[in-house]
């Protein structure tokens, strides 16, 4: 695959700069604005998913099939869970709010889920302090990380068994 290439005659580089004209009609794009600055990750940011902790669950139980049917139920689950959470927060209920988010964290650090419930617990924070606002702005993280913990476990550990 080739491509010709054109000589430039200067007006190349205007006719790509943000504010150049569209067409002769007077048209201009607007100057690109600059996108936020995210926050640095940390050095050593904690796994999605620790998968000691399953293991460790089995060896609670003595079970390590009692442990993945655990983790299996949790993933089965987990839509209820996010849409329970997310409605007590819509209806500023902060006892059912961090009743779902109490349940969500403990879960989750079962599983091994260390991000979501690191997520949950910030949410527990904010339901506490009475910072409904802030615990609603942090549903999106929630359901992104959530349904990232579900992938991974039924990816690492095949929990759907024929």
């Amino acid at each position: 695959m080739s491509f010709l290439a054109a000589p430039d005659d200067g007006e190349a580089s205007a006719a790509l700069s943000p504010d150049a004209s569209l067409g002769g009609a007077g048209l201009s794009v607007p100057p690109a604005v600059p996108a936020p600055a995210l926050p640095a990750a940390p050095a050593t940011a904690a796994p999605l998913v620790d998968p000691a902790a399953l293991q460790d669950l089995g060896v609670q139980l003595d079970s390590p099939a009692v442990a993945k049917d655990f983790a299996r139920d949790y993933a089965k689950m987990w839509q209820q869970r996010y849409s329970t959470l997310a409605s007590a927060l819509a209806g500023s209920d902060e006892v059912a709010a961090l009743d779902a988010v109490l349940s969500l964290k403990t879960s989750s650090e079962m599983v091994g889920g260390v991000r979501l419930a690191q997520l949950a617990a910030e949410l527990e924070q904010a339901v506490r302090g009475g910072e409904m606002d802030r615990a609603s702005a942090l549903l999106r993280d929630v359901a992104e990380r959530g349904s990232e913990t579900i992938d991974e476990l039924q990816f690492s550990y095949v929990l759907w068994d024929s």
